[in-house]
Formats: structure tokens, sequence, C-alpha cells
């Protein structure tokens, strides 16, 4: 019963700090807010995390969990690859236009951390190589697995394009050259 409490904490502070690090940015989010937010006292996060750090890294492997598996679940939603990597660019386009869209988690969280923050820069390249390994594999009964790094790159900056310009068209334009490159 004693853990399944510290699980149901720990699950409390995730939650509140997953919700402020993607709305405030991971710097702009202190403890204490933290601890204030999510109604726990600081004895229990300290208890369930050692550190901020700590609990930015459940954060992470929470969220590339849930993106992978929507990005899969997009793509899976059709039988031929090329419609199945549209359909990632078409998810996306769906996605930034949410009400509570404020960029990529990952790419917000690695413009934030010091190039020297290994330990966070792992876990954010974990997430994107199976995005890209994603790719791979829908290209890979095709035999253009080749073009998944390509593909890759045309997602990432339609990421960083949309976060630039609060448009859609970056992602548009890559979802064309993505449908030009597997003709």
């Amino acid at each position: 019963m004693r853990k399944e409490r510290k699980n149901a904490v720990g699950q409390i502070i995730v939650d509140t700090a997953s919700r402020l690090f993607y709305k405030q940015g991971y710097g702009n989010t202190g403890i204490n807010q933290i601890v204030h937010e999510s109604g726990v006292v600081k004895s229990s996060l300290y208890t369930s995390f050692r550190s901020k750090e700590d609990i930015l890294m459940a954060y992470l492997e929470n969220t590339g969990f849930v993106v992978d598996e929507a990005l899969k679940g997009a793509a899976d939603r059709f039988a031929d690859p090329k419609e199945k990597v549209l359909a990632v660019f078409d998810y996306l386009i769906e996605l930034v236009q949410e009400k509570e869209y404020y960029g990529c988690n990952f790419l917000n969280i690695i413009s934030e951390i010091p190039i020297e923050d290994e330990r966070v820069r792992t876990q954010i390249k974990k997430q994107k190589n199976g995005v890209r390994r994603l790719f791979s594999q829908i290209l890979g009964p095709i035999g253009k697995e080749d073009l998944a790094d390509e593909i890759y790159i045309l997602f990432e900056g339609a990421l960083i394009g949309n976060k630039v310009h609060n448009e859609i068209w970056p992602i548009t334009i890559a979802r064309n050259i993505a449908g030009k490159l597997l003709n």
C-alpha cells in the first residue's frame, strides 16, 4: 500500500510538472511551483524524485511513449507506406492547431538545457531516434528505408518552422516534399 501511495504521489508530481514544463518551460518552472500546484508536500516530492532533473526525465519518458504511440497510430490507419508517411504529417497538422499546443515537447526542452546535460540529451535522442525508426519501418517494405532520415529531417524542420512562424505552412510544405520523395 505504501509503494502504491508513493507511486500515486510521484504520478501527481509528474503530471503537474509535465503541464508546467510544456506550457511555461523547464527553466521557468520551479520546484516550489510544482509542489504548490500538485498539492503535495515538498518532502513527498523529494521522496519520489531526487531532483528537478529526475522529474524532467520522467516527463520525457512518459511524453515519448505517448508521442510514439500517436505517430504510430496515425501511420497504422493506412496500408500503403506513402500514405502512412503522409498520415504522420497530417497528424502534425492537426496537432499544431490544438489550442494548448506549445511546440514539440522535446525540441522545447533541448533548446533550454546546456549542451553538457548528456542525460537529458540522450533521452531526447532516444525519442527522436524512435521517429527515425518509425519512418524506416514504414519505408522498409517498399525498399525505400534509405529515405527515412530525409523524411525525418522534413518532420523536424516542419516542427521548428511551425514553432517559429506559428503557422501550418511549414508542415504542409514538408508533407508535400515527402510525397514527392516517395513517388
